[in-house]
Order: C-alpha cells, then sequence, then structure tokens
C-alpha cells in the first residue's frame, strides 16, 4: 500500500515544511504532521530529531522513491 502523505512545500535548506494527505485531502505543517504522528494518526511514519527540529520520516519500506527525506 502507497503512503498517503506527500511533501507539498520545502525551505530553501530542503527541509519539508508543509504536507498533503491525499486520503483526507488534509493539508499540515510540519508542526502538524509532527502532532499526528505522535497521536498515532500515521502509522507509517515516525519522528526524528534533525539539526534540533523534530522531523517527521517515513518508516522505511522496499519500495523507492516511496520514503520522505
Amino acid at each position: 500500500m502507497a503512503k498517503s502523505v506527500r511533501v507539498t512545500s520545502e525551505s530553501d535548506s530542503g527541509r519539508n515544511q508543509k504536507f498533503h494527505d491525499d486520503k483526507t485531502g488534509k493539508n499540515m505543517t510540519r508542526a502538524q504532521f509532527v502532532q499526528e504522528i505522535k497521536q498515532g494518526n500515521f502509522p507509517d511514519y515516525h519522528v526524528r530529531k534533525v539539526n534540533g527540529l523534530q522531523t517527521p520520516v517515513s518508516n522505511p519500506d522496499r519500495k523507492e522513491g516511496n520514503n520522505l527525506d
């Protein structure tokens, strides 16, 4: 099953800033997506601290190009 969230905006440095859930149509900021993941609403994703900021990342799978970077 394909993951339902895609990145819709990145900063100049390449940090993912905005996300869109294709299943529900919901748009989220990085902070909102982090909260949703922590609440268990996106089991295919987890939160990692990158350069001091909590960052959503997709759980690894075997499909190329199916993971948030």
